[in-house]
């Protein structure tokens, strides 16, 4: 339709322009954070421009939501103070019909940011925080300790008192094995157990048996039985955000099969989902706040529309915080402020002034 060209025209200049200032912003905020550190370090400047390079798809993915709320915003209040829906409105056409160009935009905006999230922002983001933490001379390990692990529907049970992630070798390893309905079949231990690309070969493991009313000790003549990956031990050593959205799945699955509180790392799974559909809830609350006023519209369109994003995030972070600490379901806690606000926006584009 001529009108969504029209539309598209007047609408991608401003987000262009808007996602490269907030880009340079958010990545130059980053900068000055750690600026001094950098220098307390004399980190070259090549090394520092470096490390800001990988910052900027964190930062476009950060820029993506509020600069398309702005280039809408802009658009709209532009074309009503110009007096041009006017003439659109005479025509026939209703509001909503005119901006669901807007609307596909922010779908599409949306579905982007969570594949750009997933497979470029958390890589990217990974090597600057390795990057910046060598230069500052800051440690971080995926090792772990003091770790639980249930496998085979809960069938072997790992206990192992540290995991080296960088030989891939397990330090102090008990291992129980049991039947489904939970009774003992026997016990191995093990000062040490290295990953083979298979399987875990233990070393001068002792395996405890029950035999004639007696629970008698072995040498493990054949330990080849034990096979789960070290990314079951290793992932249980970082946090959901830090994983792209499958490994963050799979970390959920192993702290529920460990026993362990999987509570705030589900939310945080279930919030990589939402938290991509930003894009789209903005863009509707946007388009909402449009034909609303009558006098300074486009000041007026800028401040709440704005005003609209801060209430979501500001709903979103309670209703995360409340789903971490276990008051309301992970599910709920990441998806029923998008829930709201999209329903919301939508009644108030079909309710604006035509």
């Amino acid at each position: 339709m001529i009108l969504d060209r029209y539309l598209m025209r007047q609408f991608l200049p401003v987000f262009a322009v808007a996602a490269a200032m907030f880009v340079m912003l958010l990545s130059l905020m980053d900068l000055f954070a750690n600026l001094w550190r950098y220098l307390n370090y004399e980190v070259p400047f090549k090394e520092i421009l470096r490390v800001s390079l990988y910052y900027l798809p964190q930062s476009f993915s950060y820029a993506l939501p509020i600069s398309l709320l702005f280039a809408a915003a802009y658009t709209l209040g532009d074309l009503y103070a110009r007096n041009e829906l006017t003439s659109i409105f005479a025509s026939g056409i209703p509001f909503w019909r005119f901006s669901i160009s807007l609307v596909v935009m922010g779908l599409m905006a949306s579905v982007f940011a969570f594949y750009f999230g997933d497979r470029v922002v958390v890589p990217t983001l990974r090597i600057k925080n390795d990057l910046q933490r060598l230069y500052l001379h800051q440690q971080r390990t995926e090792n772990n300790s003091d770790i639980v692990i249930k496998a085979r529907n809960g069938e072997v049970i790992y206990q192992v008192d540290y995991y080296d992630s960088a030989t891939d070798t397990l330090n102090g390893i008990s291992i129980v094995e049991q039947t489904s309905g939970g009774s003992f079949i026997a016990l191995v231990r093990a000062p040490q157990g290295t990953w083979t690309g298979e399987y875990w070969k233990l070393s001068n493991a002792m395996i405890y048996q029950w035999e004639d009313g007696l629970l008698r000790v072995r040498p493990l003549e054949d330990p080849v039985d034990y096979r789960e990956r070290p990314d079951t031990f290793r992932r249980n050593a970082m946090a959901a955000e830090d994983l792209p959205v499958r490994e963050a799945g799979l970390l959920v699955r192993d702290l529920k099969a460990a026993g362990l509180p999987f509570i705030g790392a589900q939310a945080e799974y279930y919030h990589r989902y939402s938290f991509s559909t930003v894009s789209l809830v903005i863009m509707i609350l946007s388009i909402s706040m449009g034909g609303r006023f009558r006098k300074n519209v486009m000041l007026m369109s800028l401040l709440t529309s704005l005003g609209s994003a801060v209430v979501f995030y500001v709903a979103e972070m309670i209703t995360m915080m409340m789903a971490k600490l276990g008051y309301i379901p992970p599910i709920m806690g990441a998806w029923f402020p998008v829930l709201v606000f999209i329903i919301l926006g939508i009644l108030m584009v079909r309710s604006a002034k035509t």
